[in-house]
């Protein structure tokens, strides 16, 4: 019985051609809408995470408030001293504490001069090894500094195979850094592509070359707290905050500094961007609403047009629910194809944004995967969509008079 409904519904729909496709339009748009940027908001949210993945579980990072945007520390108008630094080592569950520099400078190689990041790299071997382990760092050439390195920097994976310089930089190659001075350092290697792509355009060296390159010998971008217990983390956090507010006698609210750790970083980027999904969702949600009234409006059509066809099939038999059931299963297939079509083009879309997005990274770091409970929500919600727009007209349709449409 039911295979003959849709046999019924699907020769109708075949039969109105450019009109069925027209229909469906909306709800395709939509649902293309809802895969594309829901796939691309997730693969942006596993590259952001990707990010942290840097993050240890067990430190804190201190930094006085910014001024503008800029990698952490760096757009801060008053720096972190000393004695900053001395309250925090006297907090007894702190583990290791590390300083650290981040500074805008120029690089010259070969005559041409370019803009980019510096950062610390600390002396003591305790740091040095907490460092390198926390970003995961691996030389794709030449070896990584050592505390007795001065005059040494070690780069990001970006500059291993740019052109920007019109030659080559490799490790042996002498390169020009101007800060507050300016002075010469050899190239001692090049890092592997890193997991965090802010880390692969980055200028590393040692701390006593930045503070003698950049004059910062008594002033901290940012300080790394390691504590003995991760569980512990919190508390130690708003310790640090209680002393470092008493300290420069600063309210509840009106710090001029910030502690953050790793949860608290990433909750809120991820706040962000699930606001980011909703109203992304929201915007194409509209077009689902469309495509709904355009499949009602169609259906009430079909039903004025085959008003006889319906006195028809009354008069040899076909009973209310009969008729009620090919006017609902045909606008069910204008939304289930609709949502098919509409979850093969979105998922397209947001693979191919996402290689464009690669592509002008230089990495792999923006994958879009495939979500089959997504498509599936994605196609069902669309098939649903088609039903409950088709529910008044094929309500209409079975209680029309068999004498009344015969005369039509």
């Amino acid at each position: 019985m039911f295979q003959d409904y849709f046999s019924l519904a699907f020769e109708n729909l075949r039969h109105r051609g450019l009109r069925s496709w027209l229909t469906i339009l909306g709800i395709f748009i939509g649902i293309a809408a809802v895969v594309s940027l829901i796939s691309l908001g997730a693969g942006l949210k596993a590259a952001v995470i990707g990010q942290f993945g840097t993050l240890s579980v067990d430190t804190l990072t201190i930094q006085n408030k910014g001024a503008g945007f800029g990698p952490p520390g760096s757009t801060v108008i008053e720096k972190l001293n000393e004695d900053d630094l001395k309250i925090i080592e006297n907090i007894k569950e702190v583990d290791l504490i590390i300083t650290r520099l981040i500074r805008v400078g120029s690089l010259e190689y070969n005559e041409v001069s370019g803009f980019g990041y510096s950062v610390d790299i600390p002396k003591e071997r305790e740091e040095l090894e907490f460092v390198y382990n926390s970003f995961d760092f691996e030389v794709a050439e030449g070896r990584l500094l050592e505390s007795s390195d001065s005059g040494k920097v070690l780069l990001g994976n970006n500059f291993l195979d740019t052109e920007d310089f019109g030659k080559k930089l490799q490790t042996g190659k002498k390169i020009k850094l101007k800060g507050e001075i300016e002075k010469e350092f050899e190239i001692i290697g090049i890092l592997e592509k890193s997991s965090s792509f802010q880390m692969d355009g980055v200028i590393f060296m040692m701390n006593n070359d930045m503070q003698e390159l950049f004059n910062a010998k008594e002033e901290f971008d940012i300080i790394v707290a390691k504590v003995e217990d991760k569980d512990d983390i919190e508390e130690v956090a708003e310790e640090i905050k209680r002393r470092l507010r008493q300290d420069r006698n600063e309210d509840l609210g009106e710090e001029t500094f910030s502690v953050e750790t790793p949860t608290q970083s990433l909750e809120a980027v991820n706040n962000i961007l699930n606001v980011i999904n909703v109203i992304v969702i929201g915007i194409a949600a509209i077009s689902l609403l469309v495509g709904g009234v355009g499949i009602a409006n169609t259906m009430y059509t079909s039903v004025v047009e085959r008003t006889k066809e319906i006195g028809v099939m009354k008069a040899i038999g076909a009973r209310n629910s009969e008729i009620m059931w090919i006017f609902l299963i045909e606008s069910g297939l204008l939304g289930l194809v609709g949502g098919i079509v509409g979850a093969l083009i979105g998922l397209s879309a947001a693979i191919g944004v996402s290689t464009v997005a690669n592509h002008a990274l230089g990495s792999d770091l923006f994958i879009v995967s495939i979500s089959y409970p997504l498509l599936i929500s994605a196609i069902s919600f669309s098939f649903i969509i088609g039903i409950v727009s088709g529910v008044f007209p094929a309500f209409q349709a079975s209680k029309l008079n068999v004498v009344d449409a015969l005369r039509k």
